[in-house]
């Protein structure tokens, strides 16, 4: 039996300015962001003196559930002894 796959029907879209607007660091080096989407922000500084910003959304704790954070924790701890299993070669799935 064939089976045939679902090509993705997303295209890239380019990414476009937004907003374009000029901002002063206060005197603790802080920069307020207008008409940000998100709170929490994942800050990489390049070094080319530009920054990246990323929107985070943070879970609390209590919303994983106990038994997937003890999988986790297991998964640390066996990663952490080198007890990993063989790579899985996943070149077959790529799109050239």
């Amino acid at each position: 039996m064939k089976t045939t796959t679902r090509q993705s029907l997303k295209k890239a879209t380019p990414i476009t300015v937004v907003h374009d607007y000029d901002a002063a660091a206060d005197t603790k080096n802080r920069i307020s962001l207008r008409g940000a989407k998100t709170k929490y922000f994942h800050v990489k500084a390049l070094s080319n003196g530009t920054y990246l910003l990323e929107p985070r959304v943070l879970v609390p704790p209590d919303a994983i559930p106990a038994k997937t954070l003890k999988m986790l924790n297991r998964s640390v701890v066996n990663l952490k002894k080198g007890k990993t299993s063989a790579p899985i070669d996943l070149s077959r799935f790529q799109e050239s």
